[in-house]
């Protein structure tokens, strides 16, 4: 049954169905970002918008599948970002309603929204070709940003959650580390499941 599932991954179908929702997310997490990045200084603005970002990395991996191609970098950096945002915005809105008791329906979409970003990454995971050294450089852009985020303070706003910053960095610090491994663990160690795209 699930292997039935992951070849149905790469009908035309699937692939552009998943991509139009790619496209449309990623569009939408822009938008939501708006306010932000209008306080962003220039030098950062491409490392603030987290999980669009991680989005359109897969969106590139899609056009490649559609185009029978890999797009190998676009994909090691598409699983880390994916998993590691998908987990995090997941986590923070879970904080959120902890925190304050309430969560408005947008929170609730976007536990659904970045719950399947996470889930899509790895599924679409048979298919990818990125050696180790694509990891390597998604690995340092991942870190890198989370320094971004926590060193020069450019995290995402998620309210009332702000004051646990040194406590949210550190989690993501080590949610980095996981989503790595992740990627490696699915897509580059040498005893892993390979699919054609053909």
């Amino acid at each position: 049954m699930l292997n039935w599932f992951i070849y149905l991954l790469k009908t035309p179908f699937m692939l552009w169905s998943v991509l139009i929702i790619n496209i449309l997310g990623t569009v939408y997490g822009y938008i939501w970002y708006g306010y932000q990045l209008k306080e962003t200084p220039a030098i950062f603005l491409i490392f603030v918008p987290d999980s669009p970002t991680a989005s359109l990395f897969f969106v590139f991996v899609l056009i490649g599948f559609i185009m029978k191609k890999n797009f190998k970098l676009f994909e090691a950096l598409a699983i880390v970002t994916l998993v590691k945002y998908g987990i995090w915005a997941v986590v923070m809105n879970i904080l959120t309603l902890l925190e304050t008791g309430y969560l408005p329906i947008e929170g609730y979409m976007l536990i659904f929204s970045h719950g399947a970003m996470a889930v899509q990454g790895v599924l679409y995971s048979p298919y990818y070709r990125f050696t180790i050294w694509h990891l390597v450089i998604a690995g340092v852009w991942t870190l890198h940003n989370d320094v971004i985020d926590y060193v020069f303070k450019m995290m995402p706003w998620y309210g009332s959650l702000i004051k646990y910053m040194p406590q949210i960095g550190y989690f993501t610090f080590w949610l980095s580390i996981f989503s790595i491994a992740i990627a490696y663990y699915f897509s580059v160690r040498k005893d892993r499941q390979k699919l054609s795209l053909n």
